[in-house]
């Protein structure tokens, strides 16, 4: 039995959302030491929440400090190949609490305006008393947004169509769609071929012929959901409603990312 296999079958008998509950305590206590060692050394760095850093990333304080501030930075490297980063409107969709939207204040041109989405009220409730400079909004699993038409210039979803069912997929790219200017950006994460390795065998062979894979039987939108999105699949579905101008496929390499990585432009 590999890894995928032993992970669906707690997911049929319906109780992997205990044990990921677990492993939440097990990382606490295995990462006590190293996050109280951040906390005495950046005592400036305001924190979320363990539960919510566990539930949006890992339960590791440097790394979701420090590895938000270079993913905010590379992101930005992409975004400015297909779009001039000055006086536009920029949202962070399924910003959760805040890893990467915190770090964007200080390293775009400040004619910027930033916001921040998530479904989880906790967690736009934190970001809200905690971030400056960014303006967040709270939204449902599903549609809307609660902003007006052709409203921002950029949009990214970073590992949200991760945790998303299929048809969660139509209806919020129709939505984005709704919400991004004409000629707007958007960039979206996904799992690709790099993440083959954590499929069960059946999973594997459906997602060898194109299929997206969805792992549901938990609340939709939390970590333990997952949607693995072959290419092929993925270039089938974004092509329906935008332009894709750039794919970056994942690499398991030191420095790279292991998510696909898709840019779209928004058609007339």
């Amino acid at each position: 039995m590999n890894r995928g296999d032993f992970f669906a079958f707690f997911r049929r008998i319906g109780i992997l959302y205990y044990l990921d509950f677990v492993r939440f305590f097990i990382q606490k206590i295995a990462r006590k030491k190293s996050n109280d060692a951040f906390r005495k050394n950046n005592p400036d760095v305001k924190l979320p929440p363990d539960y919510l850093i566990y539930e949006s990333f890992h339960l590791n304080y440097e790394n979701y400090y420090f590895d938000g501030r270079e993913t905010a930075t590379w992101l930005l490297g992409i975004l400015e190949k297909h779009k001039i980063l000055k006086n536009i409107k920029i949202l962070d969709w399924g910003c959760g609490p805040g890893r990467i939207v915190r770090h964007l204040p200080n390293i775009v041109d400040q004619s910027n305006q930033i916001y921040g989405s998530d479904y989880n009220q906790q967690s736009i409730n934190w970001c809200s008393k905690n971030i400056p400079n960014v303006e967040f909004r709270v939204n449902k699993i599903n549609p809307p947004l609660f902003f007006d038409d052709n409203y921002f210039d950029i949009i990214y979803g970073i590992s949200i169509f991760t945790h998303l069912s299929e048809k969660s997929h139509h209806d919020w790219i129709q939505e984005l769609l709704r919400v991004i200017k004409t000629d707007g950006i958007m960039l979206f994460s996904t799992h690709g071929d790099a993440f083959k390795n954590a499929l069960s065998r059946s999973e594997l062979i459906k997602y060898n012929k194109g299929e997206l894979i969805i792992r549901g039987k938990v609340k939709e939108g939390h970590k333990i959901y997952g949607a693995f999105h072959p290419p092929s699949f993925m270039r089938n579905f974004f092509k329906t409603y935008a332009q894709i101008i750039e794919h970056i496929p994942g690499k398991e390499a030191p420095g790279s990312s292991k998510h696909d990585i898709w840019v779209l432009k928004k058609l007339n």
